[in-house]
């Protein structure tokens, strides 16, 4: 069962995801935008949901299998941000590559620490 919510989730993460690039895409930003945005928002929500399992001392499988595996694996986009990275290294932006690592991390952390307080 826990296979079906992980599959279920991921796929729900994925359409999110793809949702984001398809709005952002015609924006006409250097800066990868929506993989940032997809990898902060998948970052609250984790920290949501992990900042209830503290609070609440267990998590249930829905929660840890659906929407922490499951949909945050698929929403979060550490591959697409890589290679965007990476790109922007052979394009040579080398200010916008390193400023993509630096902000990303930066946005990330304080999202998962966002989640987390928010509970």
């Amino acid at each position: 069962m826990n296979f079906i919510l992980v599959f279920i989730g991921g796929g729900l993460g994925s359409i999110c995801r793809f949702g984001i690039s398809l709005f952002m895409k015609n924006q006409g930003y250097v800066f990868p935008m929506a993989t940032l945005l997809a990898n902060a928002l998948s970052c609250i929500v984790l920290g949501t949901l992990v900042g209830w399992t503290i609070k609440n001392g267990n998590t249930s499988d829905v929660q840890k299998y659906l929407l922490m595996t499951g949909f945050c694996g698929g929403f979060s986009t550490f591959s697409t941000f890589t290679n965007e990275t990476f790109q922007l290294l052979q394009d040579g932006n080398l200010a916008f590559a390193f400023g993509n690592i630096l902000v990303s991390l930066i946005v990330c952390l304080i999202c998962i620490f966002i989640g987390i307080k928010c509970v």
